[in-house]
């Protein structure tokens, strides 16, 4: 009897845990693609844009292609089949990507939420027109944390665009390629060769990349075209401009007006307050005319420092703006501006504009009326500028993210606190009479700004450095340069340093002595940074934790777990049935882990040494796997128990390594043939757990029976050791029952 209840009940839990598991267990498809063509009808010659439109549900979001692959996330990429009847004008086109910078990858990419659209140009060459072609792409969301890679593919046709008879004649242009075109097949008969085109940032001297040839990097190789052709570079690139983070812009918004706020403290700025204010209190004018032209001085500042931000927006656009953000050139100029910049904040010299013009914009303003006060305004701006400049230029120079509306947003938030103080004290000049007075604390203040203008000045070197790879400015360089950077700051706050231009300081005031005591503690916090600590909250402005050569918990996570992993790989060498990992040599495992690549190598391990499989279904483009393995895995109890406990298996399910053809095979699934370790592993995901997201981790036996429910993105420390001791349990008991029967 009671064995008879106890088989009804372990079928109740298997059928609760079945129905369960199935409840979340599922095949996702967050987006949705369809596609279209700029112009139905076309003649033999003549261009047409094939348009890729993607619908995106709620709370996902997709890679777009035009950022740098090497970063991490996986960008979507596209392959065209080569025909005879088309040829690639330009690059894919990506229309109104969002940019966001990204802490844990170290770097900015480019994504879509709600919609997107992709488009590429080709030239129509025979009637019978066909092109084909795959893409491949990865979308997220933020919500579980579940990451997602795809590829399917495409087709236009004359369906979709009809070809009537040759334009008018034209050169054929030909596009920079990768490789010469082989020479053409038989028309009508797409060959087995692929064009595939990656988006890259134009972040070097050779332009973004039409590639064609197996996935390689582009070079300037030209396809051959027809006679009197001419050759037209690959980069095609977008008019428009792509879509700007809204937070991110009001971020910039605030940090230009927090600089707006610094210009005001200057030596040159601060001391005009009263003098201007009281030009306007005191006219024989009307008070309320008096308030008005006040607003109208406020407004002129605002639309003049605009107006520059306008004018740089113009002049360089999008992609002068993605190629002074990352170019090597513009970044070490911006280097040794913002080390100028330093030298004349510390009174090294003072930068000044031209005396004569500045007469000239001072004879405007002292003919009165509306327009004298636009002149004042303009003056005030010229004659402040040995101070503002650096600050002006600290924020073009910051604005260059290769958005257009950057520039224009920072310089709008400058200005209005430039501005502001100028035009409420007009307003209320009984205020004045609470300002403290002008003295020597406005020069430090300078000064101040002087440190923090060289702290600046190393990111603009760190870019190009990490760009050029040229390696001199590692992590812990950086660090070291700040925390002796910060570490002189804070002795001239308590009045340890001086500098020509300083005055006496008898005693330290209470404000100094807290600026003073926030920059030291800002400096204690850099300090483990030069072991490996990970100063997340500056994460943005540091070069990447790879390029640090001394990291003391890396050194403590191989040590450590080096040594448990590396006895346990000999322990499994030394039984036939245990192979060493394949793969190794290009992929890892987190934490100083070992384990392997290949599920079929783990089982026969797992069954050697008498232990349960840890699988983790992960991809080198999902920002969620690496944040698991950042802030779950890294755990000393969570390590312990993968050490100790488990085979681990990470199977990626978006590695491009081609297989043996002799592991080649056709999935039940979509009819598909899989040649790929990444399309290997995301179809067996999917057949066996019906689950395509990452990242998903599955406990199971050496006969691949599941032992407790898989589990995904959960940064709970507590919920993740749970359920690698229910793994452990549940073998245990597994392994039990079987060697009673």
């Amino acid at each position: 009897m009671l064995t008879t209840i106890s088989s009804k009940s372990l079928w109740a839990a298997a059928l609760f845990w079945l129905v369960t598991f199935s409840a979340v267990a599922q095949v996702l498809k967050p987006a949705t693609w369809s596609y279209d063509v700029s112009k139905k009808q076309v003649a033999v010659g003549e261009e047409v844009e094939l348009i890729f439109n993607v619908r995106i549900d709620k709370d996902w979001y997709l890679y777009s292609s035009d950022f740098d692959p090497e970063l991490g996330p996986m960008v979507t990429e596209f392959t065209f089949a080569k025909h005879p009847s088309y040829e690639l004008v330009g690059k894919i086109k990506p229309v109104n990507p969002k940019k966001k910078y990204d802490d844990l990858w170290g770097g900015e990419y480019t994504y879509f939420t709600g919609t997107a659209q992709f488009r590429q140009k080709i030239r129509v060459l025979q009637p019978e027109l066909l092109v084909k072609g795959t893409y491949e792409y990865q979308v997220c969301t933020d919500i579980d944390g579940r990451c997602i890679p795809f590829d399917d593919d495409f087709t236009f046709n004359n369906k979709q665009i009809q070809v009537t008879g040759k334009a008018a004649a034209q050169p054929t242009k030909a596009i920079t390629a990768e490789q010469p075109a082989p020479a053409a097949p038989s028309a009508g008969q797409p060959t087995g060769e692929l064009q595939t085109i990656v988006q890259q940032p134009a972040t070097t001297d050779t332009a973004a990349s039409v590639a064609f040839g197996l996935g390689e990097k582009a070079t300037t190789d030209t396809v051959t075209a027809p006679e009197n052709s001419e050759t037209i570079q690959a980069a095609d690139v977008a008019l428009t401009a792509p879509a700007t983070d809204e937070s991110d812009l009001w971020t910039f918004m605030i940090m230009a007006f927090g600089a707006g706020v610094l210009a005001v403290l200057t030596p040159c700025v601060y001391p005009m307050v009263p003098m201007t204010v009281s030009f306007f209190t005191n006219s024989s004018e009307s008070r309320g005319k008096a308030i008005l032209k006040a607003f109208v001085y406020g407004l002129s500042i605002i639309a003049i420092y605009t107006l520059v931000g306008t004018i740089f927006a113009r002049v360089f656009g999008v992609d002068g703006a993605n190629f002074i953000s990352t170019h090597w050139f513009p970044n070490l100029l911006f280097f040794f501006v913002f080390i100028l910049f330093a030298m004349s904040f510390f009174g090294m010299f003072e930068i000044t504009l031209p005396s004569s013009f500045l007469t000239k914009v001072d004879a405007q303003a002292d003919k009165g009326g509306w327009v004298g006060v636009f002149f004042m305004a303009m003056t005030l701006v010229l004659v402040s500028f040995s101070c503002t400049g650096p600050l002006v230029g600290s924020i073009i120079a910051s604005s260059f993210q290769g958005e257009v509306i950057r520039p224009i947003v920072g310089m709008f938030g400058y200005s209005l606190a430039f501005a502001l103080p100028f035009t409420l004290f007009a307003i209320f000049p009984s205020w004045l009479s609470s300002l403290p007075k002008s003295g020597g604390w406005l020069n430090s203040v300078k000064v101040v700004l002087g440190f923090i203008e060289l702290a600046l000045a190393l990111k603009f070197l760190s870019v190009a450095d990490q760009v050029y790879h040229w390696g001199i400015l590692d992590r812990e360089v950086y660090l070291a340069l700040w925390i002796v950077i910060f570490t002189l700051m804070g002795f001239y706050l308590l009045g340890k340093l001086k500098f020509s231009h300083d005055s006496d300081l008898n005693y330290i005031s209470v404000p100094r002595l807290f600026f003073a005591i926030v920059t030291f503690g800002f400096v204690v916090y850099l300090v483990p940074g030069l072991f490996g600590a990970p100063l997340k909250a500056l994460s943005g402005y540091l070069p990447p934790q790879t390029t640090q050569d001394f990291d003391i918990n890396k050194i403590v996570r191989q040590n450590n777990g080096g040594n448990a992993g590396n006895t346990a790989v000999l322990a499994a060498n030394t039984n036939e049935q245990c192979e060493a990992p394949k793969y190794a040599d290009f992929l890892h495992l987190p934490h100083g882990l070992q384990g392997y690549f290949d599920l079929e190598q783990a089982k026969k391990c797992a069954a050697a040494q008498g232990k349960p499989i840890f699988i983790d279904f992960t991809g080198h483009g999902c920002v969620n796997c690496r944040e698991m393995e950042q802030n779950v895995w890294s755990d000393p109890a969570v390590l312990k128990r993968l050490r100790e406990n488990y085979v681990v298996v990470a199977l990626y399910v978006d590695d491009r390594t081609e297989l043996p053809q002799s592991e080649w095979y056709t999935s039940t699934y979509d009819g598909k043939e899989k040649k790929t370790i990444g399309r290997k592993y995301a179809d067996y995901q999917i057949t066996k757990f019906n689950v395509n997201a990452q990242p998903y981790y599955v406990l199971m036996d050496e006969h691949e029976n599941v032992l407790v429910k898989p589990t995904a993105y959960d940064l709970s420390i507590d919920n993740f050791v749970k359920f690698l001791d229910a793994g452990v349990e549940a073998y245990k008991n597994r392994q039990s029952s079987v060697a009673q029967r």
